[in-house]
C-alpha cells in the first residue's frame, strides 16, 4: 500500500492551567509564544507544513479560541484544511475521532500532533515520521516513544515488544501515569514515555474506536451530522458532543489495543507541562538561571525569572520561579510549582478574572485590553481591525463612553449614525442600541469607559445574527 500525504491533524484544546499566570483559559499556553518567537501552535503548525510530506492540517480547538488561533496560524500563512470547533473540552479521543470521521476524503495517514509540546531535531523529527508511515501502512497505530529522563508521574509509558521493522517495535504495554515506585521500575527495564503524538491510517483508528468506544463514536458521529458549518470552520453540535464522555485516546485504545507500534525518536521532547519544565529545556546562564523579558539578577541560582510586562528584580534567592503576567505574579519554589492547580481551582472558585483570561482578550473584530477595573468602573482600549463591527447590542446595567484615539469609527446609536475620528467622543446610554464599526482603512483604537452596576460581559444583548463577541 502506498500513501499520500499525511493529513495532520494538531490538537489545539489544552488549557495549561499548570503554565498559570501566563496560560488561563481564554488563552492557554499553545498560544503562547514560550521557546522562541512563535507561539507552541505555531512552532507545530510549521513542524508539519513541509509540502512535499504534509497535506494542510487539520485543527481541533475549543470554540473560545477560534479566533485566536486562526489569526496566529494566518500569521505564518497557514491554512487549515478545518477548524474543528469543541463547545467543551472532552479530552483526546473525541477529539481525534471527530478529525477522523471528518477526513473522509484523505488517502494518505492521519497524524496527530499536540500543539503544547516541544521538539527540537528536525532530521530526527522526520525519520521517526518517515518510520511510522512505514508501519502504518500494515494497519498498525505508532506512538512516538522518547529517552526518559526521570520518573515522571504524569507521561504514559511505552513497553516495546518484538521488532516489526527497522527501528520499530510492536506495543507490548502501555501504562498511563504510573506512581514514583513503578516508573523507576519501568525506566529501568527500557520503557520510554509516550510523547502523546500519534500515526495511523484513517480506516483503522475509527476500527478500534469503534471497538472500544463504540457510545462514544456514534455520539460523535451524531454531533458532526448536526455540525453547523461556517467558512473554514465546524461547529460540532453542543447537544450531541455534551453527551460524550470525556477521555484520552491513551485510556480509550492505546492500553487496549493489539495494533499499537513504539517509534524509538531521537528528537529532544517535552510536553512542557510545568515552570520547572521550561526551566529544564531553556538556556540557563552560568548560575542555572532561566530568563525571559526585563530581568535584573543578582546572587540568584538556578531560578526560572519571566517578565511579560514590568521589570522583575530579585537577589539572593534560589530554586524559584518567578513569572509576571501584566495582572499576576507568581512566586513559588520550583519544586511546588505542581500545587499551582489548586491555586487556580481556588481562584475559579472565588471567581476571579486572573484565572479564566487575561487583560488583552481576542474578538474576531480585533481585540479588547482592560486598563483598569473596580467598583462600578471599568476602562478598556478596544482595537478594531479595518472593517470590522462589534454586534449590534444593548446593555441593561452599564453606560459606556468611547473616545477616538486612532482611526475612523462609525458609530450606531439608536436610530442615529455617526462618524467619529481622533480625539471625538460619545455616550452610549444604558439600554441604547449601538454598535461600533472601523469606517477607515487602518486600525480603529478607541478608549471605552463603563459605568454601572454590573460590568460584566454576559452584560450583552446582541441584536443582529453575528456570531462573534463584543
Amino acid at each position: 500500500m502506498a500513501f499520500a500525504k499525511i493529513q495532520p491533524v494538531i490538537l489545539c484544546g489544552g488549557a495549561g492551567m499548570r503554565l498559570w499566570p501566563l496560560s488561563r483559559h481564554m488563552f492557554p499556553k499553545q498560544l503562547h509564544a514560550l521557546t522562541g518567537e512563535r507561539s507552541l501552535l505555531q512552532e507545530t503548525a510549521l513542524r508539519v507544513s513541509n509540502a512535499d510530506r504534509f497535506t494542510s492540517p487539520i485543527v481541533i480547538c475549543n470554540e473560545a479560541h477560534r479566533f485566536a488561533v486562526g489569526a496566529q496560524l494566518a500569521e505564518i500563512g497557514v491554512t487549515p484544511t478545518r477548524i474543528i470547533l469543541e463547545p467543551e473540552p472532552r479530552n483526546t479521543a473525541p477529539a481525534l475521532t471527530a478529525a477522523a470521521l471528518v477526513s473522509v476524503e484523505q488517502e494518505g495517514p492521519l497524524f496527530a500532533v499536540p500543539s503544547d509540546h516541544f521538539i527540537s531535531g528536525d532530521d530526527e523529527f522526520f525519520d521517526a515520521v518517515e518510520r511510522a508511515c512505514s508501519i502504518a501502512r500494515s494497519g498498525r497505530i505508532a506512538t512516538f516513544g522518547v529517552q526518559p529522563s526521570a520518573p515522571e508521574t504524569g507521561y504514559g509509558y511505552l513497553v516495546s515488544g518484538e521488532k516489526l521493522e527497522d527501528g520499530v517495535f510492536a506495543l507490548d504495554g502501555f501504562i498511563e501515569k504510573p506512581r514514583e515506585a513503578r516508573a523507576r521500575a519501568l525506566i529501568s527495564a527500557g520503557a520510554l514515555w509516550n510523547s502523546g503524538m500519534f500515526l495511523y491510517r484513517r480506516d483503522v483508528l475509527i476500527e478500534e474506536l469503534t471497538r472500544y468506544e463504540p457510545a462514544m463514536v456514534e455520539l460523535v458521529k451524531g454531533s458532526i451530522d448536526k455540525a453547523r458549518r461556517d467558512q473554514d470552520f465546524l461547529w460540532l453540535d453542543p447537544a450531541a458532543f455534551g453527551e460524550v464522555r470525556g477521555i484520552s485516546i491513551d485510556y480509550a485504545v492505546m492500553e487496549r489495543t493489539k495494533r499499537g507500534a513504539i517509534v524509538p525518536a531521537q528528537f529532544r521532547w517535552s510536553d512542557i507541562g510545568s515552570w520547572e519544565a521550561l526551566w529544564s529545556i531553556g538556556e540557563k546562564s552560568e548560575h542555572g538561571n532561566v530568563t525571559h523579558g526585563d530581568v535584573r539578577l543578582i546572587d540568584a541560582r538556578n531560578c526560572y525569572v519571566r517578565g511579560e510586562d514590568a521589570l522583575i528584580a530579585a537577589i539572593g534567592v534560589e530554586d524559584l520561579v518567578i513569572v509576571e503576567s501584566g495582572d499576576a505574579v507568581l512566586v513559588a519554589r520550583r519544586d511546588r510549582v505542581q500545587d499551582l492547580k489548586q491555586l487556580v481551582e481556588d481562584l475559579k472558585r472565588d471567581r476571579r478574572r486572573q484565572q479564566h483570561n487575561h487583560r488583552q482578550v481576542h474578538r474576531s473584530w480585533g481585540h479588547f485590553v482592560t486598563l483598569a477595573e473596580g467598583p462600578g468602573h471599568q476602562v478598556k482600549v478596544l482595537t478594531l481591525k479595518p472593517g470590522a463591527a462589534i454586534s449590534l447590542q444593548l446593555h441593561r446595567h452599564r453606560a459606556e463612553h468611547w473616545v477616538v484615539l486612532e482611526g475612523e469609527a462609525e458609530v450606531t446609536l439608536d436610530d442615529k449614525t455617526l462618524r467619529l475620528t481622533a480625539h471625538q467622543a460619545v455616550d452610549v446610554p444604558i439600554g441604547a442600541t449601538h454598535r461600533l464599526r472601523n469606517a477607515g482603512p487602518s486600525l480603529l483604537r478607541v478608549v471605552e469607559v463603563q459605568s454601572g452596576a454590573y460590568l460584566g460581559e454576559d452584560d450583552i444583548e446582541r441584536l443582529d445574527d453575528r456570531k462573534e463577541e463584543g
